[in-house]
């Protein structure tokens, strides 16, 4: 009985092991099931961020990154200061007015330009001229420059034509000017545009003098 006894004290015999009850293997199941859930769902908002930023950058790219051409336009404002028109002997006129050039800039950022000049025409020859000053339109705005204006028909060769229209109390010119400039966004990125403006108006040169119509495009 001794050896016995000495025998299970150097030998202990090894506990039982537990077997896991139902309800411990149902907990790390759902803690599993959470855990999958979890990551699926962050899954799902890392997809949807992506996607989101993708957007916003490609309506980024269409809208504020994209450069339009800016535009140049006379303006429908005209004040008639010296005029001076006559069918006989010659036709002839001389007039002087105030308008303004309207440069429209379109783009999330300002628009600089060049001086340049705007010359106007009656039948294809040119009658008067305008420099128009270097300047800055602004992040979607509209500069406008006023300007003195001065036409008459000393280049013409021929003024039968404008004969017929003065007796019908109508003078018709067209203009014409370019601007050269860069437009610059982020106060990085510059891109060169060119905005060009032909532009047709009619002036009423009797009774009244005054503008009767104007087109630009």
């Amino acid at each position: 009985m001794a050896e016995k006894t000495n025998y299970q004290q150097m030998y202990p015999v090894a506990p039982a092991t537990k077997q896991p009850s139902s309800d411990e293997e149902l907990a790390t199941l759902h803690s599993d099931e959470l855990r999958r859930k979890k990551r699926i769902k962050w899954a799902i908002y890392i997809v949807i961020f992506v996607v989101f930023q993708a957007i916003v950058i490609a309506v980024f790219s269409v809208t504020v990154l994209k450069v339009k051409t800016p535009k140049v336009r006379l303006g429908t404002a005209v004040t008639f200061q010296n005029v001076n028109t006559s069918t006989q002997p010659l036709a002839s006129f001389d007039i002087s007015f105030i308008t303004q050039v309207r440069v429209k800039n379109i783009n999330f950022g300002p628009y600089k330009y060049d001086s340049a000049t705007a010359v106007f025409m009656y039948d294809g020859v040119m009658v008067g001229e305008v420099s128009i000053p270097k300047g800055k339109a602004g992040m979607l705005s509209t500069k406008k420059v006023s300007v003195t204006v001065n036409v008459n028909s000393k280049a013409l060769q021929s003024t039968s034509n404008l004969g017929r229209e003065l007796s019908g109390g109508v003078l018709t010119l067209t203009s014409h000017t370019k601007l050269s400039g860069k437009v610059e966004l982020m106060f990085v990125m510059k891109k060169k545009k060119s905005a060009e403006m032909n532009c047709t108006m009619s002036i009423n040169v009797s009774p009244n003098y005054e503008l009767r119509y104007l087109k630009c495009k």
